[in-house]
């Protein structure tokens, strides 16, 4: 399709506005659908940079001008929603005005010598999000996400996650037994046992359990673990965020890492 080429959208019952208006309201909806839903330049342009190619490019019709030029030629098809309509199928309270519909990337199979990080039941979107940066950043390749972990397609852990999916081997609602699969130690973070994470050699490459927001590491992921380290909290506070515990932990294995002889 030309940059110029586009299919023009003025009505809220086209089938095709229904389709995405699920998608970016129901967590889960890209399952059922196959695809996922990207909002905004950052996503869509963190996506071209991995060579991936929307099915469809949607713009408002006060941006078509503007945006056909450096986004539409990527995509197999353009589509422009009048403004009146963009705000119901936006996620956003200030909608970004332009995203991508993307085919859902195949599952993945698990990689047993992948650094890693496991995600047992962590249940907030913004949690999820962001420690896929994290890991993205740090060199962990591959997520695992077990059963009662947020979506990790959901528009929410994609926004919060800036576009570190496109570079992770990501698995979904897996059981605690598959990562009997991993040929990598597994590590677990607890509040008040353990040597401090900052003391302690780390392995490489691991695999990082990271637990419920409110009950941590179940046993059934717990009893899979070689080692156990904790975070020095000298201000006091009971705990942390499950997402700052996660950076500073795979932080330390990376700066491990570049150290190692």
């Amino acid at each position: 399709m030309t940059p110029d080429a586009a299919t023009h959208i003025t009505s809220r019952d086209n089938a095709l506005l229904k389709d995405l208006r699920r998608l970016t309201q129901d967590a889960t909806a890209y399952r059922k659908q196959g695809r996922v839903w990207l909002e905004g330049d950052h996503l869509c342009r963190a996506a071209l940079a991995r060579g991936l190619r929307p099915a469809q490019a949607l713009f408002c019709e006060s941006v078509w001008a503007s945006a056909r030029t450096e986004y539409a030629q990527h995509a197999v098809k353009s589509i422009v929603v009048a403004d009146a309509l963009w705000a119901g199928i936006s996620a956003l309270e200030s909608p970004a005005r332009m995203g991508f519909v993307l085919d859902l990337p195949a599952p993945a199979a698990l990689e047993p010598l992948a650094a890693t990080v496991i995600l047992d039941r962590v249940q907030d979107a913004g949690n999820v999000g962001s420690i896929l940066r994290s890991a993205a950043a740090f060199g962990f390749r591959q997520v695992i996400a077990l059963k009662g972990t947020a979506a990790l397609w959901s528009p929410k852990v994609l926004r919060a996650g800036m576009g570190a999916h496109f570079g992770l081997r990501l698995i979904e609602g897996a059981d605690p037994a598959a990562l009997d699969a991993l040929a990598v130690p597994v590590i677990v973070t607890s509040s008040h046992h353990g040597e401090l994470v900052q003391k302690q050699p780390l392995p490489w490459p691991c695999a990082w359990a990271l637990g419920h927001e409110g009950q941590g590491v179940g046993e059934a992921v717990a009893s899979k673990a070689s080692m156990a380290v904790r975070i020095g909290q000298p201000g006091g506070e009971e705990s942390l965020n499950v997402a700052a515990a996660a950076a500073i932990c795979l932080h330390a294995s990376a700066i491990g890492q570049a150290n190692a002889p």
